[in-house]
């Protein structure tokens, strides 16, 4: 049996919560590969906004079962407040949720360093979430992390102690003015770690093995987007995983002959949240439109989220590079009534004009060559089928679908689960 898919093409916060959730119906099991609390994954239905930043968005359906991989890096306080949040619903996570034991686990001291390390950048920060995720990610390479597995040993807390020491005079060494108190901290951190021990531990991989030879439907679930990548996006403003197609390998222990479907998801529009390049990017009133209309604001950070039109370039890059066979559409609600859509299609880089993601996308190098079309007026939230969508948003549809060698199957039309088109 396969495993398909879902990650987001852009730079993160396109709506894989909500489309997970959405098809969560169709599969067994729903595993998220990679990332940790700097995701923010947001569900809205019966009228209640749910936002998830490790658990799986497949936790609020009863015969789902929800796995974390090894790909993922769990802070256990941040995990025991969403575990708390579940408690007012009909959501049992010692039945429903598993943890990899191959995860690793993210310190107090994880956050600090995180801290520290952005403070000492200055003018050039990278525009980090704060939750210790490089950090954590640089001890697993490092081959210093502890994960999830050690809890199970006696000398977890020994693990614990030497690499909470090594932190700490790394965090001198930034020579930073960071305020902290490691005993309220660690108080904090080894009770929410008891709760964590409360769940099940898995061999995640052997766990998905035996659940693709009996045939069981299994969705892979990845977290920022695929310009965020470590390898693939824009570094250095880029988070420390994985987030393409192949990190669903790394991170499940899936192989790439069983992958199936690969569903992308894109924001009719583009966004991004903290430092880096924007070609895009607006600074006039269609810009602030569309944030206010999108309520454009980061589900983990609060930050507002910068917002320019569609990058049609990157989007083919992201398309490309994770070998996508089904597109999802986000957020069209947002541009209706704007009179003219714009869509990036090229670039004129360094005195020539390519329609590829050249080595940087910074704007003394760079400008976007755009592509113009009718817009739409119309309401599109109380739309529930393709055949209402107007004929102006099919044709800018259209349009995408031609360059992208790829059809466009879910048009979201607001953030509820029931606000989703099947075309």
């Amino acid at each position: 049996m396969s495993v398909d898919l879902l990650l987001g093409l852009q730079w993160g916060d396109e709506g894989k919560g909500k489309i997970v959730d959405v098809l969560t119906a169709d599969y067994d099991i729903i595993a998220r590969f990679q990332g940790g609390p700097n995701a923010g994954h947001t569900l809205e239905f019966d009228g209640i906004k749910h936002v998830l930043h490790t658990i799986p968005s497949g936790i609020f359906h009863p015969k789902a079962i929800n796995v974390v991989g090894n790909g993922v890096v769990i802070d256990p306080v941040i995990f025991r407040g969403e575990l708390e949040k579940l408690k007012d619903f009909p959501v049992d996570p010692k039945k429903s949720l598993l943890i990899s034991r191959k995860a690793h686990l993210i310190l107090p001291t994880h956050r600090l360093l995180d801290a520290a390390s952005e403070a000492a950048k200055g003018k050039a920060k990278i525009g980090s979430t704060l939750k210790g995720i490089g950090p954590a990610y640089m001890d697993k390479t490092g081959r210093n992390g502890l994960r999830v597995g050690d809890l199970e040993m006696s000398d977890w807390r020994d693990k614990y102690r030497a690499l909470a020491d090594k932190h700490e005079a790394m965090i001198h060494f930034y020579d930073v003015d960071i305020h902290y108190n490691l005993q309220e901290l660690e108080a904090d951190f080894f009770t929410a770690v008891e709760r964590l021990k409360e769940l099940t531990f898995i061999d995640s991989e052997e766990y998905l093995f035996r659940a693709m030879d009996a045939g069981k439907r299994i969705l892979a679930e990845g977290a920022q987007g695929s310009l965020l990548d470590i390898d693939f996006g824009t570094y250095p403003y880029v988070t420390s995983s994985n987030t393409t197609a192949a990190g669903a390998c790394t991170g499940l222990g899936i192989a790439p002959g069983t992958i199936g479907d690969v569903y992308g998801i894109f924001k009719a529009y583009t966004t991004r949240v903290g430092s880096g390049p924007f070609p895009t990017e607006l600074f006039d009133q269609d810009g602030e439109t569309m944030g206010r209309v999108g309520n454009e604001f980061g589900a983990t950070t609060g930050r507002p989220r910068r917002c320019g039109w569609l990058d049609l370039v990157a989007l083919k890059y992201a398309v490309r590079i994770n070998g996508v066979t089904q597109l999802m559409m986000m957020k069209a609600d947002v541009l209706s009534g704007f009179e003219t859509i714009r869509v990036c299609t090229a670039y004129q880089y360094k005195g020539e004009q390519i329609d590829h993601l050249p080595y940087t996308l910074e704007a003394e190098h760079l400008t976007p060559v755009y592509t113009e079309m009718p817009g739409w007026k119309e309401d599109l939230t109380g739309m529930t089928k393709a055949s209402e969508l107007p004929e102006t948003l099919n044709a800018y549809i259209a349009f995408l679908e031609e360059a992208l060698q790829t059809p466009i199957r879910i048009v979201s039309v607001g953030p509820d689960r029931l606000q989703t088109i099947r075309r």
